[in-house]
């Protein structure tokens, strides 16, 4: 029996769509069995695999143990096989009407078997061309309308591949499911670090007062990888470094650092700010966009000192590719508390590491006191660190030791994944928790995904009108070889302010 705890979560069925996929490997089922270890699982609780691949559920039974003996952060000798008398498998292609009647029987058997009271979850850990079919197939087959208990629908992003496309596939939803039933997947909220985000800003004094124009020069997001593109070429030629992050993980990251205090802790209430936030952008013209935002490519270089080829070059990618694996961009909030204040953005592939950081820079004190023996003093730094040390960075002068009375900036650091990194939940973990207990409140609602492609798609149409305006459609793309922080015109778009990024992790 899955125990529970002091947690008591609804009996449910989680349904998983591309169950014999990379992602429910890597990331899927060792997230439920370490919640599983943890009692954090319903009492009553079941999951169904969807896939093609494997021929019977005792095959996907041993794929399921194989992935959590590899992927999960904590493993326990002898629990493998409790944990897997709840894996039931299905195999049909997700094209097949048939298919999809023989699950809904099969889920009708289960509720009785495991008292699940109809209370399903469909998670689609698939290819996003298949999420408007799934979607229509469900609601051919009856199994939405005919449940009997509550239902939610969980999608990986990305959702959408433009604004046109995102809206098509709301609507598509939203004939099948309400608002309330829809659980868009950003992983990036459910990493800890994220989640500590708000309690950072508004539980501490220290901060919240500070947390404005008047006394923040900039603001520096940076989602960094070192891996290059691997095995998904195909995929990223058709989505590239501006879709794969900008309306998701980075501007919902803008989103969480620039809200306003919500009223209380309310989904809503949360949603509602972050949006309000998304709505401020200052939009960006087709000169905007060739000033604020700088897009590369790499190429073959070194990273932690290993040769690795560059992205034309990788399984899956035009000789010829125009595709970017970085972008870099500046933008503004219009409203009170932001204007004037530049947030700069950055993602890219084949960085020198991977980490992902928020880095606050306080203003300059006036040039007085210390700044006329000393010359000018380096900045304060708030540093929120996500990945893949968590933690709290913060950069403040003081008094060298010593008769010299040199000005020298210190570093505070705390880190709570360092000594016992096993303890930090992977973001997974949280994310079926919330959705299993109906929690939406680190899920993106539908007007904040449409609000942030209706803020990156003038960028999308700026880098189609120059590569449409050259004729043969070539444009200018800027490399950087691997194992760099990227093109040049990166550090352009800072250092023509006189500032610069930030390495600090």
């Amino acid at each position: 029996m899955w125990a529970m705890g002091e947690n008591r979560l609804d009996p449910c069925i989680l349904v998983i769509f591309g169950a014999t996929g990379d992602l429910a490997r890597r990331k899927l089922f060792p997230a439920l069995y370490n919640l599983y270890l943890e009692g954090r699982l319903p009492e009553r609780f079941g999951v169904v695999g969807i896939g093609r691949r494997l021929a019977s559920e005792a095959a996907f039974r041993d794929e399921v143990c194989r992935a959590v003996k590899e992927f999960s952060r904590k493993v326990k000798i002898g629990v493998c096989g409790d944990f897997l008398e709840s894996f039931y498998y299905q195999q049909f292609d997700l094209g097949e009407a048939a298919g999809f009647l023989r699950l809904k029987e099969f889920l009708a058997n289960m509720d009785r078997i495991r008292e699940t009271r109809g209370n399903r979850i469909f998670y689609l850990a698939v290819a996003p061309e298949h999420f408007g079919p799934i979607v229509d197939q469900l609601a051919a087959s009856r199994m939405v309308a005919e449940g009997g208990g509550w239902l939610r629908i969980a999608i990986e992003k990305p959702f959408g591949h433009d604004l046109a496309s995102a809206r098509e596939l709301n609507q598509r939803l939203a004939r099948v499911f309400a608002e309330e039933e829809i659980y868009r997947i950003d992983h990036y909220l459910g990493k800890e670090m994220i989640q500590n985000l708000m309690v950072i800003r508004f539980a501490n004094s220290l901060f919240e007062p500070l947390w404005n124009n008047r006394h923040i020069d900039n603001i520096q997001i940076s989602i960094n990888e070192s891996q290059g593109v691997g095995t998904r070429g195909r995929y990223y030629e058709q989505a590239g470094a501006l879709r794969d992050m900008f309306p998701n993980h980075l501007m919902q990251l803008v989103a969480l650092v620039a809200m306003e205090p919500p009223v209380d802790l309310r989904t809503k209430s949360i949603r509602d700010e972050k949006v309000k936030v998304i709505r401020a952008l200052q939009g960006l013209t087709q000169d905007a966009v060739a000033r604020d935002v700088v897009r590369g490519q790499y190429t073959g270089g070194n990273v932690d000192g290993e040769a690795v080829r560059g992205y034309r070059e990788e399984e899956g990618v035009s000789a010829s590719s125009r595709t970017e694996t970085f972008v870099a961009m500046r933008l503004f909030i219009n409203n009170f508390r932001w204007a004037g204040v530049p947030f700069y953005l950055r993602t890219g592939k084949r960085m020198p590491e991977r980490s992902a950081a928020v880095v606050i820079q306080f203003r300059a004190l006036p040039g007085t006191l210390y700044f006329k023996e000393f010359g000018a003093l380096e900045p304060n730094l708030l540093v929120l660190k996500i990945q893949p040390e968590e933690g709290v960075f913060l950069q403040f002068n003081a008094k060298e030791l010593g008769p010299g009375g040199r000005i020298v900036p210190v570093k505070m650091n705390y880190c709570q994944n360092c000594d016992y990194p096993e303890d930090s939940p992977e973001a997974y973990e949280r994310l079926f928790f919330d959705l299993i207990r109906g929690d939406q409140s680190i899920f993106p609602r539908w007007d904040e995904i449409e609000q942030t492609w209706a803020f990156v798609q003038p960028v999308l149409d700026a880098w189609t009108a120059a590569r449409e305006a050259t004729g043969e459609g070539e444009v200018a793309l800027p490399i950087y070889p691997a194992g760099t922080w990227g093109p040049r015109e990166a550090c352009d778009l800072l250092e023509r302010e006189g500032r610069n990024w930030w390495l600090v992790l």
